[in-house]
Order: structure tokens, then sequence, then C-alpha cells
């Protein structure tokens, strides 16, 4: 299966997220799972190359041209192929093509904005694959408590919560992915919640 992982660029965090993707990154690799990423060699994404490197397992990166010329961010060297895009919108548009699966660890804007539009295209019908969050530290914690209570308040439909699922165990969360059953809901599944808006 191939997986995407969205999550922090940077170095500047707690070992503890380094050392749990990696050890994610690393069991994934050795089920036969082939990462999808963003090719950064930093933070939990550089993390998740080397786990899944250490495993025998493939890599596939996705950068945009402009991050090489500009050197905005150090890439993982050993990948088992770099692809190359125009933009940023592209780059997500291929990674979101080849995954078979998503899987967010923590991160800042840039997870956030691929987190977000992932959940937004399954919800909108444009795909029917697995979301997970890997819930380090209790980092996406805030974030329940946020979709909760926009719920409440009425701008996400509750069935929303049926997009994704969280984890704190990484063998729960791979067997999750493993045993995934695709859902037979397109957009119309969420406007049967008539006590809500559309998110």
């Amino acid at each position: 299966m191939k997986i995407c992982i969205f999550g922090a660029a940077s170095d500047k965090i707690d070992p503890s997220y380094i050392q749990s993707t990696e050890a994610f990154a690393y069991e994934m690799g050795k089920r036969g799972h082939t990462l999808v990423f963003g090719a950064g060699s930093g933070g939990l994404m550089g993390a998740s190359a080397r786990g899944v490197k250490k495993a025998g397992g493939e890599i596939y990166g996705v950068v945009p041209k402009f991050f090489i010329d500009e050197g905005l961010e150090g890439l993982y060297d050993q990948c088992t192929e770099m692809i190359v895009t125009d933009t940023m919108r592209e780059r997500k548009r291929v990674m979101e093509e080849m995954a078979e699966a998503f899987v967010i660890v923590p991160g800042g804007i840039g997870t956030f904005e691929e987190m977000f539009e992932i959940i937004t295209l399954k919800q909108l019908g444009r795909h029917r694959k697995p979301i997970a969050f890997l819930n380090i530290n209790g980092y996406y914690d805030s974030l329940v408590s946020m979709m909760n209570h926009a719920t409440e308040e009425g701008f996400v439909k509750e069935k929303c919560s049926e997009i994704y699922s969280y984890f704190k165990d990484a063998k729960e969360l791979l067997n999750y992915l493993e045993n995934y059953k695709a859902p037979d809901w397109s957009p119309e599944y969420f406007k049967k919640d008539k006590e809500n808006s559309v998110s």
C-alpha cells in the first residue's frame, strides 16, 4: 500500500515526536508499505523516510521545483524516486493521486493545510481512501476539541467525524489502514444530517 504521510519539516521540536514517527514508519516499511511524502529530510518528514528506509521500503518524494531552486528545504536524498512539480498545488495533487491512504503526524501550517484539504476532498466524494491521525503526545487533542466544538455549533456535520480516525498506537493505526473498507457514501450522505450546516 502506498501511504502518504503529512507532517512537520522542522527539527526544532521535541525529539520524542521524531522518534515516534520514525518508529511508526519503520513498522510501516516492515509491513511492506511504500511511503509517499513531501521529500524533506528534516523533522517528521525526514523521520518518516528514515524509518521506511531502515525497513527496506520504497520511498517516493514529491517536491516543487522552487524548493530546489531557492534552497528552501533540505531534501531526503535516498528516495526510490524524486518527483519534481511546478507548484505546491501540483505537489499535493501528485501525492493525493499516488497515495492509497493518508497518515497525519504532528505538524504546522503546511500539515494543517494538507490535512484539511484531504478531509474536504473525501467529504466531497473525490476519494474514498482512509485518513488517520497518529496522535503523538496528545498533539491533536486540541483539534479533537475544536472539531467537536465546531460540530456542536453547527459548522461541521456530525457525520464528518466518520471521515478520519485518531490513533495513539502505531500498530493499531496500520491495522486500521490495512483492514479499511471504503464507505459507500457520496456528498449526499452528509446532506442527510439536517441539524448541521455543511462544513
